[in-house]
């Protein structure tokens, strides 16, 4: 119950200031007010026929109507105006045959009745529906009871008002209108009241929760106020203390129980758990029932000796919350029965059943009748359909058939009928059974996805043929998975250091031992710099080799290879077979150990083939021009430069400036790095000068195109670090220094990186 100590007698005089209860606003008005002696008034009658509903009309709603009011005749909905301003229109709609009455105004009132009421500015027009001809009666509340005057709810034709009088408190007032003239009432009484809210109506009495200041601190109550229908002076009656309401309470009303919600107040002053409180009207004792910490938690209605319960709006929410259903308690045990899979409003009708706003896995959207069975059991009946499934459906999904894996992200695009729903997409490689998963979340009903084109084995995705399957499920669990599936091809750009076919460059390194590594790269940069993506074992007794160096693409397929001369001088080519492995070595030729410096992997004779260069003692630079043929990589040397015994290391970097054809960089003693810009004939443009300190790595490595922007790029490793120099198609400054996790801080493990 509630915690301020007000007295029987001064709970008597105490009468609360509330909220407005509409579809589509909730004004919580909060100052005090008086309830003065109650008057006999006209009402429109409570009406306790039956819904007039037609079973072969074939009734419907737009799938964003909202139930706000219901009467014999039909019901009121609410709508979205869609004209940017976050407006809504309104419409009667009849259940007998369909036809649908557009009603002006800017907001509306559920009535219980067949009156409708909607607003603008501050005049109310009241319309009875159940008679199509009849003239509308308008009520300006302003000039009934002045410019501060808070319409907070009606009942019948019957509008219920606040304002506040000379002490800043709230009066409660009831305006009707009646022979063309306007008449209003204060019908609170009292001086301490704080806040009004009306939560329910049915059978001529209204619901009420109210505030009162006691002392410096806020008392709360609920009473019920009897509507006269004909001479019979209206009253009040049940008044009882209560724990907490708020603006967002919620409630209804039937001649044996009231019910309404509460926040449950913890020791320390602070709201807690939402709380459904039945009152029964004939023994004035109370039971509550958890309705969860969500404050959204309503009581729908009573109905019987049932209450509704649900979570409005939980088919829009992410959570999976037991609440989302509409759901019937008993109030004589602890029996519950469920009635819909979700709600988003709800309205009493004359006859004390409830119009709800929702939908169920098997029959859709729509609006449905809660009612008692012949054994007094809640049932929904649907009363018009939405057209539109409650169950999660595809509207549609686009996996492109061919995926440019050059570009990272990939997008896809996917449509449901409606949001908050997780994603779980796989693409499998079809050739090596490899699979990329991964999970998204989508608040909205149509969104683009990214794939980072990424397995879950960590490497890059390599080219061909995929399969992809595609499983969406509602966040919140209202119905169960849907899935789609397809087939796609990745496809990207050759890298002539890419051993693994997927278009990221990727580095051999040997370590001490003989064992050669391979790390892959990701193509594209993070965070401007160029990450590692995993280290894997090629092999051992690669000691017995004096040079390793990637060659590019020798024999035309996919997959860049390598080339190494052993202790004798023999020089053998290891093909790359596209998935990091290589063939057996091919015996290239022998006589090799008289090069000193050889590098390989640049196309510079404008053919598209990767070819080789070397360096004797003598400082010939020697051209092996690649053939196409695996078993024979080279033709036979070409002399075309002297003078390069100067340099004491030579790189292959290919197109790194945009020429016709691959370059060379070359390091001096003296640790200036020099660049070689290939004509395309073999033969080089005179040489730039990229700058100083070179020396301070061990080896330089072409490493083909790092990040997937057309220009080969430049490993510099050493004791000292280990960058990446991306190629920037400048001649005069050819590279741009980046950070990579490549070898981090392992400069002085490896004494080969190719």
């Amino acid at each position: 119950m509630y915690r301020a100590r007000l007295s029987g007698r001064r709970l008597a005089t105490a009468v609360l200031a509330l909220a407005t209860v509409t579809a589509v606003t909730g004004t919580l008005v909060t100052a005090p007010a008086a309830f003065a002696a109650p008057m006999a008034a006209p009402l429109a009658a409570p009406l306790a026929a039956p819904l007039a509903v037609n079973d072969t009309a074939a009734v419907t709603i737009h799938a964003s109507d909202e139930v706000v009011s219901t009467g014999t005749t039909g019901f009121l909905t609410s709508r979205p105006a869609w004209d940017g301003a976050g407006g809504r229109t309104f419409a009667w709609t009849y259940f007998a045959d369909g036809t649908t009455v557009p009603l002006p105004g800017d907001r509306a009132f559920p009535t219980g009745s067949d009156i409708a009421v909607t607003g603008a500015g501050t005049t109310y027009t009241l319309r009875d529906m159940a008679k199509p001809g009849s003239s509308p009666t308008s009520v300006d509340l302003a000039a009934a009871l002045g410019p501060d005057a808070v319409l907070v709810g009606a009942a019948g034709s019957v509008l219920f008002a606040t304002k506040p009088d000379t002490h800043g408190r709230l009066d409660l007032y009831r305006v009707n209108a009646a022979d063309g003239t306007v008449h209003q009432q204060k019908i609170s009484y009292g001086t301490r009241n704080t806040g009004f809210k009306i939560v329910g109506s049915g059978g001529g009495e209204v619901l009420i929760l109210g505030s009162a200041d006691d002392g410096g601190t806020t008392a709360y109550f609920s009473t019920t106020y009897r509507l006269s229908g004909g001479g019979t002076d209206d009253r009040y009656e049940d008044t009882e203390p209560v724990d907490r309401w708020t603006a967002a309470s919620t409630g209804g009303i039937t001649p044996t129980h009231l019910a309404w919600t509460e926040r449950r107040i913890n020791p320390d002053g602070t709201s807690s758990k939402t709380e459904a409180v039945v009152h029964d009207r004939a023994n004035h004792t109370s039971t509550r029932h958890d309705l969860g910490w969500t404050a959204r938690a309503a009581v729908a209605g009573v109905i019987g000796d049932w209450f509704l319960y649900g979570l409005p709006d939980g088919i829009r929410d992410s959570n999976r919350d037991p609440l989302n259903a509409l759901t019937a308690r008993s109030v004589k045990g602890t029996a519950t029965v469920k009635l819909l899979d979700h709600l988003t409003s709800y309205a009493t009708a004359p006859d004390g059943s409830v119009l709800v706003r929702g939908g169920t896995l098997a029959e859709g959207e729509g609006l449905y009748r809660i009612s008692l069975d012949a054994e007094g059991t809640p049932v929904a009946t649907m009363v018009a359909s939405a057209g539109t499934p409650t169950a999660l459906e595809w509207v549609g999904y686009k996996v492109p058939e061919v995926l440019d894996g050059d570009h990272n992200p990939i997008w896809t695009e996917w449509s449901f009928t409606r949001g908050n729903v997780v994603l779980d997409l796989t693409f499998r490689h079809v050739a090596t059974g490899r699979t990329s998963h991964q999970g998204h979340s989508l608040p909205l009903r149509s969104e683009s996805i990214p794939w980072n084109g990424v397995m879950d084995d960590g490497l890059p995705a390599t080219n061909g043929d995929y399969t992809w399957e595609a499983v969406a499920a509602p966040a919140n669990g209202i119905g169960g998975p849907v899935t789609a599936s397809g087939t796609t091809r990745l496809v990207r750009t050759a890298n002539p250091h890419d051993f693994t076919d997927n278009g990221s460059a990727d580095l051999l390194a040997r370590d001490a031992s003989g064992t050669l590594w391979r790390d892959d790269t990701y193509d594209w940069l993070d965070g401007g710099g160029l990450y590692a993506a995993k280290r894997t074992k090629i092999g051992t007794g690669f000691q017995a080799h004096t040079l390793i160096e990637g060659a590019g693409d020798l024999a035309g397929a996919p997959a860049g290879d390598f080339v190494a001369r052993d202790g004798s001088g023999v020089l053998w080519s290891f093909l790359g077979k596209g998935d990091g492995t290589f063939a057996p070595r091919t015996r290239i030729g022998g006589g090799w150990n008289v090069y000193d410096k050889i590098a390989a992997g640049s196309d510079l004779t404008g053919d598209g083939r990767p070819d080789l260069v070397a360096t004797d003692t003598s400082g010939g630079l020697w051209l092996y021009r690649a053939t196409g043929n695996w078993a024979a990589p080279y033709a036979p040397r070409t002399r075309i430069g002297t003078g390069w015994g100067i340099y004491h290391q030579i790189t292959a970097v290919g197109d790194t400036v945009g020429n016709p054809a691959g370059d060379l960089v070359a390091r001096d003693t003296s640790g200036v790095l020099w660049l070689f810009s290939g004509k395309g004939d073999g033969t080089f443009l005179p040489r730039v000068r990229i700058g100083g300190g070179w020396n301070a790595f061990t080896q330089l490595v072409g490493m083909g195109d790092a990040n997937n922007d057309g220009r080969g790029d430049l490993l510099a490793y050493g004791a000292g670090g280990t960058y990446v120099y991306l190629g920037t198609g400048t001649e005069s400054a050819p590279f741009s220094r980046i950070y990579t996790s490549l070898y981090r801080g392992e400069g002085a493990k490896f004494n080969s990186v190719s």
